[in-house]
């Protein structure tokens, strides 16, 4: 589960067989989110966030999109 960065309580990851489309999931606290970020970032799927969680997930996904991809290029080919 390789971690892509950590930043104010949020980490975000892939897990080590995870399928197209690019994506990311992300912890904070006892929830989870997943976006897509093959294109545009978008919100998958959330469970146990609030809202002002969430906008702040996708906000650091969307400043740090293109790490995600390169990552995810080198961890899942």
């Amino acid at each position: 589960m390789p971690t892509i960065l950590e930043k104010d309580g949020y980490r975000f990851f892939f897990y080590s067989n995870d399928h197209r489309p690019i994506h990311v999931h992300v912890r904070y606290g006892s929830g989870e989110a997943v976006f897509n970020v093959e294109t545009e970032v978008e919100l998958r799927e959330s469970q146990g966030l609030k809202l002002r969680e969430l906008s702040k997930a996708e906000r650091l996904a969307e400043e740090n999109k293109k790490l995600i991809i390169e990552k995810w290029h080198e961890h899942l080919g």
